[in-house]
């Protein structure tokens, strides 16, 4: 088992790899905005210095937003664990809602946010589209499953279920 630690300066490079890799740009949209994803702050998952997964985050008006979450590392709890990491950070920060967004194609996260707890929320019909006209052209047209990438979908964790999820996924830390 890997370990998580807080993303530091020293990663920025490494980090705006893996996301230009991984999503095609460090730039996400999402609810109408587009973050740097690169700027914010998160946790990386690690096991001897080989990354295993990261997270990235924002904490607005006590609401902390999931912006990215990947498991490079499949089947080991690397997701889950930095997911208890934010989790954990909510609860030190005194934040009072998590969430975050996925897109209507992605029945692989629905599944795993849904069995862990994540509620969902609200249907935001033609965001993605939106987004792709005004915010970021390079989203595809199509995603996972062939589905046509058009929505994104809201969940949130329920604040009573935090302190079990951090119990139950979370890794050492350092």
């Amino acid at each position: 088992m890997g370990r998580i630690r807080a993303l530091t300066p020293m990663d920025s490079t490494r980090l705006a790899e893996q996301l230009t890799a991984s999503w095609g740009s460090t730039r996400m949209a999402t609810r109408g905005r587009l973050v740097d994803v690169a700027v914010l702050p998160g946790f990386v998952a690690e096991d001897d210095g080989e990354w295993l997964g990261y997270v990235n985050y924002e904490v607005l008006d006590g609401q902390m937003e999931i912006v990215v979450l990947e498991a490079t590392a499949e089947g080991q709890g690397v997701a889950s664990a930095l997911l208890a990491r934010c989790i954990d950070e909510a609860l030190s920060a005194g934040a009072h809602r998590v969430w975050l967004i996925t897109t209507n194609d992605n029945i692989t996260a629905l599944r795993f946010y849904q069995r862990r707890g994540f509620v969902l929320m609200a249907l935001h019909l033609g965001a993605v589209a939106d987004a792709r006209e005004t915010l970021k052209p390079e989203i595809p047209l199509t995603g996972e499953h062939d589905i046509p990438l058009r929505d994104e979908l809201e969940l949130h964790l329920p604040p009573p279920a935090w302190a079990e999820f951090v119990d139950r996924y979370g890794w050492p830390t350092t």
